[in-house]
Order: structure tokens, then C-alpha cells, then sequence
């Protein structure tokens, strides 16, 4: 028996469409990174980038356990010395949503030369309206 190598002519992409409002946000996350790495297909092949397509809405409103919203921080930094930004988690819910979920994404991604292809495919908004609606996207449920 041999090994089965998907090859660039067989990569199949879906549109999934997942709403960040219905899981806490590390669930939410693997849910989005599993999609975007094409793991759960059977044609998963590791060097090969066969993922999906990954709209999600409401990451306005994605909750978050224990006191995470006052304690988790983010940090950033200009490069120079001193130039060290931090930001809680509240305050980057109310500056830039989304960042929430695509930085939670891109930490649960293997950091290799797929990741940059694999996180241009997520796609976060922050209400219900999206401009995808015609790939027509298949909602999926969070557990």
C-alpha cells in the first residue's frame, strides 16, 4: 500500500462560515486553525496547502472565561529599544476586534512557510454582515 501525497491539481477549497458568538475563544480558534490547515479532510498532506476558506462574523461579541477580559494582555513591539506596546483585552475589543481572533488563530498554526497563504484565507468581521455571501459559505457549529 502506498502513502497518498495530494498533489496542487487536487486541492479543493470550501467556504465555511463559523459565528464567533456561540464558543469561548480557544475553542473557536482550533475550530478555525483545523479548518485552514485541512486536517479533518483525508487528503490531508503535510507540506501541502489544502485548507478552506474561513469567514467569521460577530468577533465583536466572542466571549472569554474568568477574568481574561481585564488580565490577558498583548504585546507588540517597534523594534527599538523601549518600544514595547501592551494592550489588554478589552481594549482590543473595542480598537480592533478581529485582531483578537486572527492573533488566537495564528499562535494555534504551525509557524512554517504555509502560514502566511493560511491566515489570507480567514477572514474576520465584526457584525453579522460579511461580503462573501457569494461563495455561499456552510455554517458550521462550533461545540
Amino acid at each position: 500500500m502506498k502513502t497518498y501525497s495530494q498533489k496542487p491539481s487536487e486541492i479543493s477549497r470550501r467556504w465555511i462560515l463559523i459565528d464567533a458568538a456561540d464558543a469561548v475563544l480557544g475553542r473557536l480558534s482550533t475550530e478555525i486553525a483545523k479548518y485552514l490547515i485541512g486536517k479533518y479532510k483525508p487528503t490531508y498532506t503535510p507540506h501541502m496547502d489544502g485548507g478552506d476558506y474561513v469567514v467569521v462574523i460577530n468577533a465583536d461579541k466572542v466571549p472569554v472565561t474568568g477574568d481574561k477580559e481585564l488580565q490577558k494582555m498583548y504585546y507588540r513591539h517597534s523594534g527599538f529599544p523601549g518600544g514595547i506596546r501592551e494592550a489588554r483585552l478589552e481594549e482590543m475589543r473595542s480598537k480592533k476586534p478581529e485582531a483578537i481572533i486572527e492573533l488566537a488563530v495564528k499562535g494555534m498554526l504551525p509557524k512554517n512557510k504555509l502560514l502566511a497563504d493560511r491566515m489570507q484565507r480567514l477572514k474576520v468581521y465584526t457584525g453579522e454582515e460579511h461580503q462573501h455571501a457569494a461563495q455561499k459559505p456552510e455554517k458550521v457549529e462550533v461545540k
